[in-house]
């Protein structure tokens, strides 16, 4: 089967903005095992308007960014993240369009779904969204919030929270608060001895939709 998943560094990454806007803030949270190693996140200038129905559900808006860096100046984090670990979200599709509207491509990067390949992509990811419904399928939603509230990891989050988010960021649809909670998810996975026995290549190919793209993982991954 292969090295449990739970050995490796996983970066669980939280954007807000849009492709209009840019990236506006993010969040980035390394996990390993069932265990938080560290934690990242700032505010980014934006690179296009910001819609006010936007700005209502995260609460950023033009004036308030004008002064922070791009995201675009944070390229060797980014680049660096990628090459230690595979990126993970909750529902990836979104933070993998924005990430690729800023850089389409990371540096050549250890290609964890084929251990020892190299690979020049910002996925697979590991997406719990995808991932909560096979492994935990008594789960009655898939929301980040109903999640967190369903497996009892709401008071964890929020001494998480005032412990390294801003103070106005400490709520669902901030990054850094979005980011603490899908890494929480995929820490409580790593505590179950049936999820946790899963290597690395099996828990990217969970995540994956894509059929062809899933095909192509599975041909070398044993269930």
């Amino acid at each position: 089967m292969g090295t449990s998943w739970t050995e490796q560094l996983i970066h669980f990454v939280d954007f807000e903005g849009s492709l209009t806007s840019g990236v506006l803030e993010y969040g980035m949270v390394t996990v390993r095992g069932g265990a938080i190693t560290a934690i990242h996140t700032r505010l980014c200038r934006p690179r296009g308007a910001i819609r006010a129905a936007d700005t209502a559900i995260h609460g950023l808006s033009s004036g308030a960014l004008a002064e922070c860096a791009p995201l675009a100046d944070d390229w060797e984090f980014f680049a660096g993240w990628r090459e230690t670990g595979p990126l993970a979200a909750h529902f990836a599709g979104v933070e993998n369009a924005l990430i690729k509207s800023v850089w389409p491509y990371p540096r050549p990067s250890p290609d964890f779904a084929r251990p020892g390949a190299t690979v020049a992509e910002w996925g697979p990811w590991i997406d719990t969204g995808r991932l909560y419904p096979q492994l935990r399928p008594m789960a009655a939603a898939a929301g980040l919030a109903e999640l967190v509230a369903a497996h009892g990891l709401q008071d964890e989050l929020d001494q998480l929270a005032a412990s390294h988010c801003p103070p106005e960021r400490r709520r669902y649809h901030a990054a850094p608060y979005d980011a603490l909670a899908g890494a929480l998810l995929l820490a409580a996975l790593a505590r179950e001895p049936r999820s946790a026995a899963l290597s690395t290549p099996q828990l990217l190919t969970l995540s994956t939709l894509d059929g062809a793209r899933r095909d192509a993982i599975s041909q070398d991954v044993m269930f």
